[in-house]
């Protein structure tokens, strides 16, 4: 590297530091073949150094040109305890990102779930720093075996959307040590070849307070001096420079003196201010070349200097078998929470009339929202799964909770010339906007790109509304009075500088637009002004697939009324009355940028509606897509769910997945990386200002170590559903276990027996205890080592689990190393964090 380095300019070697984004305009990475999705090191050509292109891959290769593999949500993989499986989506991921040309792959994420409505949670590898760094690892050698750079990220305590960009995070160095660091220093033994860091501002032990981007103590001391860590470290998007934290000429290129190597998307710090600093001898050349030569080093370990990467495919060669990768792991990532009498699986001979309710049973909620999100090669609607695998007119279908409402009739319609409808800005008057068939795209006044409406909107009855503008291959807002100075109701679709990832729904209309919706409270015969634009042929992040200015715009004004949702209440619970037999999907929109704070309560009206169809009928089954915990009030009356499946944000596949599940043609396979409490009050940590979300502008850890179901073993709290739990279709058995000493602590191993009638996949964990005596407060029981098995109707297996010397320690802050907690601890074995015996007792000592 070094030769390199020699015959570069000071400008050449700053243009590895920093994207090529001007400004905070996303939409010029810079790249001058366009491949760039969302960052651009632009290389040097004269040295035949070639460009650095990267892209979002927690949950797919994010495509903004084109179509990618919608992966199960992350949180999915981390329920299926299967290491290889972890390997396999990171192979299915990396090699969709080379086929892109893309040369950085930015995943995993291994925040811990801190707080159980945390709106990343779906992202992460759930509440167990042990899971989290197995899976994690894994991922990054499937990613980096496809020749493509993995990168573990946010680094670190970044376990919060509230405030995320300014938010300074207090934790104590054991607290770091034992629960927030392990995964990522996991991903330095995978070899991972870049860190990113995080947005928050982080004080260890209460020292210094610096953005994470810029933390002496993270990025050198721990990172490079002690993990002995030899890849680079980029910042989060607009990390430290992020438009409100700072006036722009406070920024300096300091950070790089605290360990960050590349500023992205753009070069605010390690632009010209580097280049100035280094001229001025304010900041030393020697530090720029270490920051280039760590990025340089692992291109060189790619291949990428050489020009001899690992030959790729095209996405057309890959589809199937990563959409079998796909499927594979939203089955093994499926919960079966609750299955009462066996009411799972469905025997479709039993099944003389199936009711299916609910908007994502119709829609497919395939992912989280953010960064995260993939256009999907493959869609499918769970419904028609479904209707698959039964008789014709066995199945009737509800929205229940009914998401896409109806176009807004002329009636409710009216503009200055007196016709019913909305007057558009050519002089024309439509009566309603439902463009869902016509091309909108030549009804652009005069070649401008812009469409717009205007007139009023006047309300048949008095009630609460919501007011929803759908689009599909465009841009829409909907703008709600007359923009006085207090500021009205804005609605926006695909624009960028008027809406955040929050704002969007990301659950489709069953004909496919995507929507933003307004509640409101209408008084009738009071008219409102209204405008609507649209913007045919450009996209979205939301959009489940790619703005094309030559094809037709879909454009619809809808609404719900207050009779509407009622009727479509009331029509499902009727449905479920008639029918044999009920699966119901409900839903939450797990997204980045929106925690929950207050309630961890399904949105809409969905806990009443599935309290209501419980009561017409007992045959119920609930499938979840949610990312994280929620509240299930309609677990805890006289009537409930016969059977609660929990398949996460599914991916692309889900809709097959599910399917498969609901009627035996797969087992649940997966178990929870989360513990999920009854009531979001149960969990202090979560209600806890200064714990969360924060007091100005500051949070504080003070449950240490106790995260998960660390904290509700330690207070005796009792969640909803553990930690590891998860029910099958069949029954497992543990038996003749043993517990023998090795070179670098234990050995567990037992047989596991499959004593049901079907074959089933089954999850055994082991536990290790804390000592009667030791010199720091330890959790009463940590996860030491898990194994999958699967097993056929009878089959027994001997499965053997290590306890590494590391799950026997503790930090020990005096010393500043890892020692081993000493003295007679227990070994548990079970098959969730609730749900254990004590197997042996042993006696640690060094």
């Amino acid at each position: 590297m070094e030769h390199l380095l020699a015959q570069m300019t000071l400008e050449e070697k700053t243009s590895f530091l920093h994207g090529m984004v001007k400004g905070f305009d996303m939409s010029d990475f810079g790249d001058p073949e366009n491949k760039a999705n969302v960052g651009f090191i632009p290389g040097v050509p004269r040295l035949n150094i070639p460009p650095l292109r990267l892209t979002d891959g927690p949950a797919g290769a994010r495509y903004t040109k084109g179509l990618t593999t919608a992966m199960p949500a992350p949180v999915s993989l981390a329920a299926s305890f299967n290491t290889e499986l972890a390997k396999q989506y990171g192979a299915a991921i990396g090699a969709e990102a080379r086929a892109i040309d893309q040369d950085v792959l930015l995943a995993p994420m291994v925040n811990i779930v801190r707080i159980p409505g945390g709106g990343r949670n779906f992202e992460t590898f759930g509440e167990d720093p042990l899971l989290a760094g197995e899976m994690a690892s894994a991922e990054i050698t499937g990613i980096q075996n496809q020749g493509v750079m993995a990168t573990i990220k946010h680094f670190a305590a970044n376990n919060q959307e509230t405030d995320r960009m300014t938010i300074n995070t207090i934790v104590d160095e054991r607290t770091m040590r034992e629960i927030y660091l392990p995964a990522f220093e996991q991903g330095v033994n995978a070899g991972v070849a870049s860190f990113m860091c995080s947005y928050n501002r982080l004080a260890i032990d209460g020292k210094n307070s610096d953005y994470a981007c810029a933390n002496k103590t993270l990025l050198t001391d721990i990172l490079r001096t002690q993990w002995k860590y030899d890849g680079f470290v980029m910042t989060d998007w607009y990390a430290v420079v992020s438009p409100g934290l700072q006036g722009l000429e406070a920024l300096t290129p300091a950070p790089l003196s605290a360990g960050l190597d590349m500023e992205m998307p753009g070069g605010n710090m390690f632009g010209p201010l580097l280049i100035d600093a280094v001229q001025n001898k304010t900041m030393p050349v020697a530090t720029v070349d270490k920051a280039v030569y760590r990025i340089l080093t692992q291109m060189n370990k790619f291949h990428l200097l050489d020009g001899t990467p690992p030959a790729k495919k095209t996405i057309d060669q890959l589809k199937e078998q990563n959409s079998t990768i796909a499927k594979e792991t939203a089955i093994e990532g499926a919960v079966l929470l609750v299955n009462s009498n066996n009411a799972l699986p469905l025997q479709a001979k039993n099944v003389t009339s199936l009711a299916v309710i609910g908007q994502t049973a119709a829609s497919l909620n395939y992912g989280g929202g953010g960064s995260s999100r993939v256009k999907p090669l493959n869609m499918k609607a769970p419904l028609t799964s479904i209707e698959e695998r039964l008789s014709s007119g066995q199945v009737s279908y509800q929205p229940g909770v009914d998401l896409d409402g109806i176009a807004i009739p002329a009636s409710a319609l009216s503009h200055d010339q007196g016709q019913p409808g909305l007057l558009r800005n050519d002089g024309s008057i439509d009566n309603a906007l439902d463009f869902t068939t016509l091309n909108l795209n030549p009804l652009a006044p005069n070649g401008k790109q812009q469409i717009a409406w205007s007139g009023n909107l006047t309300a048949p009855t008095t009630g609460d509304y919501e007011l929803k503008v759908q689009v599909k291959n465009g841009g829409a807002s909907l703008k709600i009075g007359t923009g006085d100075q207090n500021g009205d109701p804005q609605i926006a679709i695909a624009d960028s500088s008027s809406v955040s990832f929050a704002d969007i729904s990301l659950i489709s209309t069953r004909d496919g637009l995507q929507w933003a919706g307004y509640k409101i409270h209408l008084e009738a015969g009071v008219s409102l002004p209204i405008t609507v634009t649209t913007t045919p042929g450009v996209g979205s992040d939301f959009a489940t697939d790619l703005a094309d200015p030559s094809q037709p715009t879909s454009l619809r004004l809808a609404w719900m009324t207050p009779e509407l949702k009622q009727q479509r209440f009331d029509d499902a619970v009727n449905a479920a009355k008639n029918a044999s037999n009920v699966v119901l999907f409900a839903y939450t929109e797990g997204n980045e940028g929106k925690d929950l704070i207050e309630s961890l309560n399904l949105p809409e009206d969905q806990d009443a509606l599935i309290q209501a169809v419980v009561e017409a009928n007992p045959n119920t089954v609930v499938v979840l897509n949610v990312g994280s915990s929620i509240e299930m009030p309609w677990l805890d009356g006289a009537h409930k769910p016969a059977a609660l499946l929990n398949m996460w944000y599914p991916g692309q596949e889900g809709a097959d997945a599910t399917a498969d599940i609901l009627f035996g043609q797969a087992s649940p396979g997966g178990r929870l990386p989360i513990s999920i409490p009854f009531k979001l009050a149960d969990y202090t940590p979560a209600n806890e200002p200064q714990s969360f979300p924060g007091v100005d502008g500051t949070v504080i850890y003070e449950e240490g170590i106790f995260v998960g179901y660390r904290w509700y073993d330690q207070h005796s709290v009792a969640p909803r559903f553990a930690f590891g739990h998860g029910l099958s279709y069949t029954q497992f058995t543990y038996s003749e276990p043993t517990v023998t000493a090795t070179a670098d602590g234990y050995s567990v191993s037992f047989s596991v027996t499959n004593s049901g009638a079907t074959a089933g996949v089954d999850v055994p964990q082991v536990y290790l205890g804390a000592p009667a005596q030791s010199a720091v407060p330890m959790a009463k029981k940590a996860l030491a080592g898990f194994s999958k098995v699967k097993l056929a109707a009878g089959e027994t297996t001997k499965v053997t689990i290590p306890i590494a010397k590391r799950a026997l320690s503790y930090w020990d802050v005096n010393t500043a190393q890892w020692q081993v907690a000493k003295g007679q601890r227990a070994v548990y074995l079970g098959a969730s964090a609730s749900s254990v015996e004590e197997i042996a007792q042993i006696q640690v000592a060094e």
